[in-house]
């Protein structure tokens, strides 16, 4: 594949190469210099996370799991068991419970804006992925195509010398007719 960015950008994408994007110029040089798109996302947005985002996550990912909700159903029995049967009049947060009510506000108002902001790093990182997956994609085709091509290319080759071979068959057969048509001369 001997071409150059302009004429793929024509050939195989029908665009002009002042309208190419970013990723699909990226593409299409990486398709005429021969070398790979595919890269590993998460090397490259690793070291971009701080302390605070790396916290986020953690709490998100603790915050989303069965383990989380199954433990805290079991916190919230021991509270409500030990307020009201354990300890009868003397409880420290007798029943509504009011006192449960305000730790779980806190529990919810910390919860929440940090699970908030590790939902928007992971919508961050997809999109990431989906503009990387849209080059992969879009490398994938054009190599498609170039295989196409140089099968067409291949198969018009073929094509011509078999036609090129039937031609010389044809001469011959009229060369052995013509000489079987002769009349014999007997000696």
């Amino acid at each position: 594949m001997n071409k150059t960015v302009p004429e793929l950008a024509n050939r195989w994408l029908g665009l002009e190469p002042e309208n190419l994007s970013e990723p699909e110029r990226r593409v299409l040089q990486s398709a005429v210099d021969r070398q790979p798109v595919s890269q590993n996302i998460n090397d490259s947005l690793a070291g971009t996370q701080n302390a605070g985002d790396r916290i986020a996550d953690a709490i998100a990912r603790v915050g989303g799991s069965w383990t989380f909700i199954l433990s805290f159903i079991a916190f919230l029995t021991l509270w409500i068991g030990a307020n009201w049967w354990l300890l009868g009049r003397a409880s420290f947060d007798p029943y509504p419970f009011i006192f449960l009510n305000l730790v779980l506000s806190m529990i919810a108002a910390l919860q929440a804006p940090v699970i908030m902001m590790s939902q928007n790093r992971q919508a961050a990182r997809d999109r990431v992925d989906a503009a990387h997956d849209y080059e992969v994609n879009l490398k994938a085709e054009i190599e498609i195509m170039a295989l196409h091509e140089k099968l067409d290319e291949l198969r018009h080759s073929q094509i011509i010398g078999m036609r090129d071979e039937i031609a010389q068959m044809a001469q011959q057969v009229k060369r052995i007719d013509e000489i079987l048509s002769k009349p014999r001369t007997r000696s």
